[in-house]
């Protein structure tokens, strides 16, 4: 018998009675309706799975829902929404920055692939607003694309880290 798995996600309560070793990609996706992080190799190593535990990019096709029980889970569906919390902004039109970069410079192509680029890159420039060039591209670094818009990708979070900055100093 299993118990259920209780945790936030996007800054709702939410809970999976799946069992506890299986992956969290396909407890978001099957079960709670989550269609942003895919499925991509299943090895976390393409990055189309990532999501946000407890602020942190993770690779969600090879964590055991189980490792969530009592945390923060965020999704690429609840990323502006918890931009605009955090920032008191009540528009709910208002995109996370890196959301509204790749919108602005066509960053995705196919965008299969456009989950893994905007979580993990929201997670980044969270922690490192003032990365440079190279730190984003190391930082990006094990995500893929067979698209080849990595130049569009990288132009498109150097613009959300600008406007991340602007925001903090008008704070």
């Amino acid at each position: 018998m299993s118990t259920a798995i209780k945790f936030e996600l996007n800054g709702q309560p939410a809970q999976s009675s799946s069992g506890g070793e299986t992956p969290l990609l396909y407890v978001l996706r099957n079960e709670l309706g989550q269609f942003g992080p895919r499925f991509g190799c299943g090895l976390a190593q393409c990055g189309a799975c990532t999501v946000h535990i407890d602020g942190v990019a993770t690779r969600s096709c090879v964590i055991p829902a189980s490792a969530v029980e009592g945390r923060s889970v965020t999704t690429l569906d609840g990323l502006a929404a918890s931009y605009r919390q955090r920032n008191a902004i009540a528009d709910p039109a208002v995109l996370h920055p890196v959301q509204q970069a790749f919108i602005d410079e066509q960053a995705a192509q196919c965008g299969y692939c456009v989950n893994g680029w905007i979580m993990t890159a929201a997670a980044l420039l969270a922690e490192r607003p003032k990365a440079g060039d190279a730190e984003l591209r190391e930082g990006l670094s094990g995500l893929k694309c067979r698209c080849g818009t990595q130049v569009s990708v990288l132009r498109a979070v150097k613009r959300a880290a600008g406007r991340l900055l602007e925001s903090r100093t008008r704070a």
